[in-house]
């Protein structure tokens, strides 16, 4: 009896599947486009995303020029949205802002963008194309809505992906001194002061700066010595000034003392060879 049953509910399943699924085929292929736009925000509504953007998809062109098609084409976008196609959300809300500048949806549509290419902010390793998207696209959102609530959330998304840049970038300079290019190394750490100047590591940085230039001065020729320990020497006069109590003062101190007796003995033997 137990079996029988259990067979006759599986078997109801079954058929209620197919019913549902031959009704949406139908719909399909069906001409009634106000019954396939309820039937799409029903399934929309139920978090049926792909059978709503099929549908959607099909009815856009016969509402277009009618009072409904922004909110057709927001949902449309919203379908990719939820169904994690970032680009392709990016993509039609962005689209939305420009067709349907005047629209209630427009504003959300905005901030949509920009948050579709932050979906898609990758860690720090990689590409960070989608990263710079979405700080300009929330940039763009706070400048043309400076009231909106959702302010205080893209400047807070803008620090945690201008962090995630930093980090990446200071990675980057360090690879440049591991790898012994010091001259790539010394312009990456300084472009990290103009691009982060609240950096929290500016004082590892300006460190770094001292040393990559250190480095550069001690691997040149002989003629450009001079005019480089002269560079190290600056740079370490400018870090004493800002880091007074560093823990790298002791190292600072020993390459500037080390750089300026390189000058006196460079600029003595030069004096000598002129004899």
């Amino acid at each position: 009896m137990w079996k029988k049953s259990s067979i006759l509910l599986v078997l109801g399943l079954v058929m209620t599947f197919i019913s549902c699924q031959s009704t949406y085929d139908k719909l399909l292929t069906s001409t009634d486009n106000e019954l396939k736009l309820k039937t799409a925000n029903e399934y929309n509504e139920t978090g049926e995303y792909y059978k709503a953007q099929m549908l959607y998809e099909q009815v856009m062109p016969f509402y277009r020029g009618t009072p409904q098609i922004d909110t057709v084409y927001f949902n449309y976008a919203y379908t990719h949205y939820k169904l994690e196609n970032y680009i392709l959300a990016s993509y039609y809300f962005k689209n939305f802002t420009q067709t349907f500048t005047n629209s209630v949806f427009s504003e959300e549509a905005a901030y949509m963008t920009a948050f579709s290419n932050y979906q898609m902010s990758p860690n720090l390793k990689l590409d960070q194309t989608y990263t710079f998207k979405a700080i300009e696209g929330f940039q763009f959102f706070a400048n043309k809505y400076p009231t909106s609530e959702k302010v205080a959330t893209c400047n807070s998304l803008i620090d945690e992906m201008r962090k995630k840049l930093e980090e990446k970038a200071v990675e980057n300079a360090e690879l440049y001194y591991r790898l012994s290019n010091y001259q790539s190394a010394d312009k990456a750490f300084k472009n990290l002061l103009i691009d982060y100047p609240e950096s929290k590591d500016a004082e590892k940085i300006r460190y770094r700066i001292v040393q990559a230039s250190y480095k550069q001065a001690e691997n040149t020729i002989e003629l450009k010595q001079v005019e480089r320990y002269e560079t190290v020497i600056k740079n370490c006069n400018s870090f004493k000034s800002k880091h007074s109590e560093s823990d790298y003062s002791n190292q600072v101190e020993a390459i500037l003392k080390d750089s300026k007796s390189k000058i006196a003995r460079l600029t003595d033997s030069s004096t000598v060879g002129e004899k």
